[in-house]
């Protein structure tokens, strides 16, 4: 995806595991479905985000981050917050502008992850935003914020097709759940096969 008015270095760092495990798993999509378009998950996007937030939260003020009621305010989107939980963040975020500036940041680039039903055009003006927040995370010197912007780059382009298609895992994720809870109520199955028609059986 080109546009956004800079280059971003991936960190040496971001060659793990998890990251090795996602492209893997592109490639395979690829080799198989060579002409089908991946588009990223929203929900699983905005989690990792969230997950490298929090993360550096606990870095900057350890104390603040074990309070759950904040941690609850924290996690949620402002349009979920009630006025008088509002005025509570803000005067906590008061106290701590380091972490002010990065919660209003996370919050800005959760809320360019939320639209939908783009149309190309809109898209096109969408994209150099998304570019612009991926290049602001490695001056900011925070190892956490870092490694976020490695997978946000390499899945530039699958992330940016959440704003046009709608399509999502969730239908694979409740399969998943209740392949889990067929085994779970079962204790185990000694026999694939019978496991394999139970499974054709509840979820068909």
């Amino acid at each position: 995806m080109a546009g956004g008015g800079c280059r971003y270095q991936e960190s040496k760092s971001a060659k793990g595991g998890g990251r090795q495990d996602r492209g893997a798993n592109r490639s395979i999509v690829k080799q198989h479905f060579p002409q089908a378009l991946i588009v990223a998950d929203r929900f699983h996007v905005i989690r990792l985000i969230n997950h490298h937030f929090l993360a550096c939260w606990r870095e900057i003020n350890p104390a603040g981050s074990k309070n759950r009621g904040l941690l609850s305010l924290m996690r949620r989107h402002r349009h979920h917050l009630k006025p008088e939980q509002k005025v509570r963040l803000l005067a906590y975020l008061a106290e701590h502008p380091a972490l002010n500036v990065i919660y209003r940041f996370k919050q800005r680039l959760c809320y360019l992850l939320l639209k939908r039903h783009k149309t190309r055009r809109q898209c096109q003006k969408l994209i150099p935003r998304f570019l612009r927040a991926i290049c602001e995370l490695r001056p900011s010197g925070l190892a956490q914020l870092v490694t976020l912007g490695d997978p946000l780059h390499s899945w530039s382009e699958e992330i940016a097709r959440i704003w046009r298609f709608i399509r999502n895992n969730g239908i694979t994720e409740g399969f998943h759940n209740k392949m889990e809870t067929i085994s779970r109520q079962a204790y185990g199955f000694r026999n694939f096969e019978n496991y394999r028609l139970r499974v054709q059986v509840l979820c068909a």
